[in-house]
């Protein structure tokens, strides 16, 4: 039974007109209208409403059901709705609501929430104490800079350093231990990653470090306290090389440990065996500044110069024969030779017969040959001759006003216990303690003490345009009878075995040092020297 819709006047006649008898089927009529309003929703919502709803997300139920209205009027019928949007955009209007309430409710309850909320849309701020990243760079640079300005200049500490040590016998003193470590040892062992494994005795095996704590200190005077920058400001755009024996080479690691430590990673290089091998050069990059090591035990040339094989036991030398090595000495600024320790494998050397000062240019002979024809001359007598011959050169190939020149004392081997009252000991094994400094008179431990008589008068003698310096290691060095590497280094290239520590007899090196250590104090005095203003006026300074 199809119902027709009746004018609005006639679905809601007023109330007093209807009789009273006729209530029930008012009832009728209401249940009647509800389902006509059922209907008329159904039609309301076809399927142009639902595409309507579908493409404009932000559209209200209010205005889709005006669209829908429009489109049934249009077309006259109306297709079964979508109830799955009718569902979805009721609870959109009743999530919207309920929201718009509670954000309401909460601004009651919470007055400062909107100060809050604009406080959470600010830039995150550190927590307090914490300075951006930028602002730390801008201050580190500021307190640099500020502690750069409070220091003194280094031409003032240099002046300082050298009215220091003015008129002071720096080898004349005392050693003494520094229990927590102020000025000794200058680097720690794991700290310089240029050390060989000749040398690294705490690596080695060795358990006690007391050895790297003693400093020396001169009578009447201080050696100046160690800047690592301050040298390589003395040393920029210049070279420093060492040339001798592997005692020199010990004294170089020691040096490029001292001044590597201020030097950043990346900026610093080692190149070893250039120039067929004999030179060894480190590079601080950010100061042009080279430390070099030039392989040369006799400083002439010998049939020992080979600076990987040179474990000759029959060894000759060309004492008048400098040219080849010497050609790689000029230009540098500081030159620092030494040459003792091949001199003592036996009482006499064998020199060369019929060198001389062109005795290098006889290259169409055989090398075996060459060195086949010797005499033997007296240890002391063949140390003058070749001192002589490198003195020479040096007056006359260096220019003063360019380069300073040094020559080191002897380094002493501990090879005789019983010189130094341990009777029951084997060469310089398991010393932990320097001889003391009381002891009165010379201590005979094997020293021969006329080479160090000769360096000193060649270097008084035959040198008159060019001052020499001489760093007279040689008496405090003996009292280290502790700081050799013993058993603690290589034999052949290889770590001693467990079995060979055990046999210092055979094994202990008692010539090298270990470090830190001892030669530690030898560069000591040469930075003392080359931070002074100027050379001295004599080659007989320090002597």
């Amino acid at each position: 039974m199809q119902h027709r819709r009746k004018p609005a006047s006639a679905a809601a006649p007023p109330a007093a007109k209807q009789p009273p008898a006729r209530r029930p089927a008012a009832r009728l009529s209401l249940a009647g209208l509800v389902v006509s309003v059922f209907l008329i929703a159904t039609l309301l919502y076809s399927e142009d409403v639902v595409k309507a709803a579908s493409g404009s997300s932000g559209s209200s139920s209010g205005s889709a059901a005006t669209t829908a209205a429009a489109e049934v009027g249009a077309s006259g019928r109306a297709r079964s709705p979508d109830l799955r949007v009718l569902q979805e955009a009721a609870h959109q209007d009743v999530e919207a609501d309920a929201l718009h309430a509670r954000q309401e409710a909460e601004e009651q309850e919470d007055p400062d929430r909107k100060e809050a909320q604009h406080e959470q849309q600010q830039p995150l701020a550190l927590p307090v104490g914490v300075v951006p990243e930028e602002e730390l760079v801008e201050n580190t640079k500021r307190q640099q800079e500020e502690q750069t300005q409070k220091q003194p200049p280094p031409q003032a500490v240099a002046d300082a350093a050298a009215a220091a040590i003015a008129g002071c016998d720096l080898y004349r003193g005392r050693w003494t231990f520094d229990a927590a470590g102020e000025q000794a040892p200058l680097y720690r062992e794991s700290e310089c990653e240029f050390l060989t494994e000749q040398v690294t005795c705490m690596r080695n095996g060795r358990r006690d470090d007391s050895y790297q704590k003693w400093r020396w200190q001169p009578d009447g005077c201080d050696l100046p306290r160690y800047d690592a920058r301050l040298l390589l400001e003395r040393l920029r755009n210049k070279r420093l090389m060492f040339v001798g024996d592997s005692l020199n080479r010990n004294q170089w690691e020691s040096m490029v440990c001292l001044v590597q430590s201020v030097v950043p990673w990346g900026h610093k290089t080692l190149q070893k065996f250039v120039n067929n091998g004999s030179l060894n050069v480190f590079t601080a990059h950010d100061y042009n500044a080279t430390v070099e090591f030039y392989w040369a035990p006799f400083l002439v040339e010998s049939n020992s110069d080979d600076p990987q094989v040179h474990s000759i036991m029959d060894r000759v030398i060309a004492w008048r024969a400098i040219a080849k090595h010497a050609k790689n000495w000029k230009g540098v600024d500081y030159l620092v030779f030494n040459s003792y320790i091949w001199w003592l494998n036996t009482f006499e050397m064998k020199v060369m017969k019929g060198t001389s000062r062109r005795g290098h240019q006889q290259q169409q002979q055989q090398e075996k040959e060459r060195w086949s024809k010797y005499a033997l001359v007296d240890r002391p007598v063949a140390y003058r001759e070749v001192l002589k011959t490198w003195a020479k050169w040096v007056d006359r190939h260096i220019d003063p006003n360019r380069t300073r020149v040094f020559f080191m004392g002897m380094s002493p081997n501990h090879i005789t216990p019983w010189a130094w009252g341990n009777n029951g000991g084997i060469k310089c094994a398991m010393e932990t303690q320097p001889i003391s400094n009381n002891r009165t008179g010379r201590l005979d431990i094997g020293t021969d003490w006329r080479l160090h008589g000769v360096a000193r008068g060649v270097l008084a003698r035959y040198l008159r345009r060019v001052p020499v310096q001489f760093v007279d290691i040689t008496g405090l060095s003996e009292l280290r009878k502790d700081a050799h590497t013993s058993v603690h280094t290589l034999r052949q290239g290889k770590l001693l075995t467990p079995e060979q520590q055990a046999d210092p007899k055979t094994y202990a090196d008692c010539i090298h040092w270990c470090l830190p250590g001892l030669p530690d104090t030898w560069n000591h005095f040469l930075y003392a020297h080359i931070i002074s203003p100027s050379p001295p006026s004599s080659s007989s300074q320090d002597h």
